[in-house]
């Protein structure tokens, strides 16, 4: 039996998959998530149903298992209160750099053919959807 923080079969195949320079989409529920990932990238749905499963939780059990070397989110609007962005950035190394890219660059990021994971979320938050880099392992 697996002592892990993940226990789910096909996340953990993923993510023993994914080397240094890999990305991995954290994407909420308003995501595309066939259309706006790469053709050859894995989809894992946690997504049971409206708010669960939660897009933090899933980011901070991903963190017991890979080092994350960046991260990219979708901007928002100057006057949109983005509360999920606190709370990765609360989750997230000191040392992870956080960049905000435009809608239609987070989407070619997204697609880009370094998305070797994307993990549908039921979390209904508007501009939830986290794109991580991995780090190489310290």
């Amino acid at each position: 039996m697996i002592k892990s923080d993940i226990i789910h079969p096909e996340l953990l195949y993923a993510l023993a998959k994914c080397g240094h320079k890999t990305r991995i989409l954290i994407a909420d529920s308003n995501y595309a998530f066939v259309t706006n990932s790469p053709k050859d990238a894995t989809i894992v749905y946690l997504n049971l149903s409206p708010g669960t499963v939660a897009a933090p939780l899933i980011l901070e059990k991903i963190l017991h298992c890979i080092n994350v070397e960046s991260a990219a989110l979708m901007a928002c609007p100057q006057d949109f209160i983005n509360t999920i962005e606190a709370e990765y950035l609360h989750l997230l190394p000191e040392s992870c750099h956080i960049e905000h890219l435009a809608r239609e660059d987070f989407y070619a990021e997204a697609k880009a053919d370094q998305t070797l994971l994307i993990i549908a979320t039921g979390e209904q938050r508007r501009f939830a959807n986290l794109l991580l880099t991995v780090a190489p392992v310290m």
